[in-house]
């Protein structure tokens, strides 16, 4: 049975010099239950019994899990479905592989066999982590190093308060090795939550900068599948066309009414259809910046989201000639653009300029000094893209093919 998303690339050449590209083959697959709206979190016993849960590690982050009474409301809910549960908390974001290892100890020792993550993408990553781990009797980082893959995974689960990353319905992950500063990501169908409850009241209380880094996450796994030579798939790119939209208006109404429910609830679900494999089918996409990005945040610890807004302006300045194209349609049918046929490569250029304007306009950075407060160094640059391509021995992206040096040059544009 195959799952996930698996492209077939279909190219044929004429006339021995065009190259046809033509509608990727795809397979979608997206078995997560969604449980939606006010007061979902009231059925996740009932969820967790459903998918075969009887002991089970709530998995969280810090103070506000408990500060906001979710955790203990969710507990209760447990106690009084009859479902055995132990707690491990202190998630950061950027989750660390030691916390990680922690609670892979914790699920052989105590024999749980369900992993409930109550938070956001750090925390569900960091529970997907420890559920292929458990049953593995190597190193966990083993996954993440393309060393080893998984035979088996504990079910996960989760209880989302933090719309952004999307990993409550995909089968990705990202976790940071505490030795040497090393953020990687891995992906694989067996990782794919059971259930994911969304509750929109449960954001409210977000702060503002993390409700716009979360935005500017989900929007970017958008735009990491539009940007795509396969140009063909109408439908595709008009839900891609579509989310974006969305997710840029209804961000500014959160921001100034975070009780706003209505708002609130398309970004909620905006997250999960932004990453949950929608909005890449028939597309080859390219996902360089979230590489460039790691390690950004791996090296300096900032927020994934605006890490990204950091360096996508000078990711999309150095590869749109590519296929202008993409990049004339993604200003005039995303940003308004007005669209001068005359002179594409000046309307791309706009649509980049008013992306950068929206970013500013949700207090989001768009260049590395902003993120950290100062420049880079030569020797942080050549390290970071060292790290990216895992010196020198591969490349990132399908839009543009980068090396190492490239990825150089992204980073003092974007300085």
């Amino acid at each position: 049975m195959l799952i996930g998303i698996k492209y077939v690339y279909l190219r044929q050449i004429i006339d021995n010099k065009k190259l046809l590209i033509i509608m990727q083959d795809f397979i979608y697959y997206a078995p997560t239950e969604v449980v939606f709206g006010k007061k979902s979190e009231s059925k996740v016993a009932e969820l967790v019994t459903k998918y075969g849960g009887h002991k089970v590690l709530v998995h969280y982050g810090g103070k506000s899990a408990k500060a906001s009474g979710l955790l203990d409301a969710i507990c209760e809910n447990l106690k009084q479905g009859g479902v055995d549960y132990v707690e491990l908390g202190g998630v950061v974001p950027n989750p660390r592989l030691g916390l990680v290892k922690e609670g892979i100890k914790m699920v052989r020792e105590q024999k749980i066999e369900f992993i409930l993550a109550i938070g956001g993408g750090s925390v569900i990553d960091s529970s997907k982590a420890i559920a292929i781990g458990a049953n593995y009797d190597g190193d966990v980082w083993d996954f993440f190093e393309g060393v080893a893959e998984p035979k088996c995974c504990l079910p996960v689960a989760s209880v989302l308060t933090i719309p952004a990353a999307g990993s409550e319905m995909s089968d990705a992950m990202v976790i940071t090795k505490e030795e040497g500063e090393i953020k990687r990501g891995y992906s694989n169908p067996l990782t794919r939550p059971k259930f994911a409850i969304m509750n929109p009241e449960r954001t409210f209380t977000l702060p503002a900068y993390q409700t716009a880094a979360g935005v500017t996450d989900m929007m970017m796994h958008t735009m990491e599948r539009f940007f795509s030579h396969d140009n063909d798939m109408v439908l595709t790119d008009n839900i891609a066309i579509s989310l974006l939209r969305t997710m840029k208006e209804c961000v500014h109404d959160v921001l100034k009414n975070p009780n706003d429910y209505e708002n609130r609830a398309q970004i909620m679900w905006g997250g999960s259809l932004a990453h949950n494999g929608l909005t890449g089918c028939g597309l080859l996409g390219d996902w360089a910046t979230h590489q460039i990005e790691h390690e950004l945040s791996a090296l300096f610890d900032v927020a994934h989201g605006a890490g990204l807004a950091a360096v996508w302006p000078s990711w999309a300045r150095y590869v749109m000639k590519e296929n202008i194209q993409r990049f004339v349609q993604f200003a005039v049918e995303v940003w308004d653009v007005p669209e001068n046929s005359d002179d594409p490569e000046g309307t791309a250029l706009r649509g980049i300029e008013e992306i950068e304007k929206f970013y500013h306009s949700i207090g989001m950075p768009t260049s590395i000094h902003e993120l950290v407060g100062r420049q880079v160094t030569e020797d942080e640059i050549k390290e970071m893209a060292r790290k990216c391509t895992r010196n020198n021995t591969i490349t990132h992206g399908h839009f543009k093919v980068l090396k190492a040096e490239d990825i150089e040059q992204i980073y003092r544009m974007a300085q």
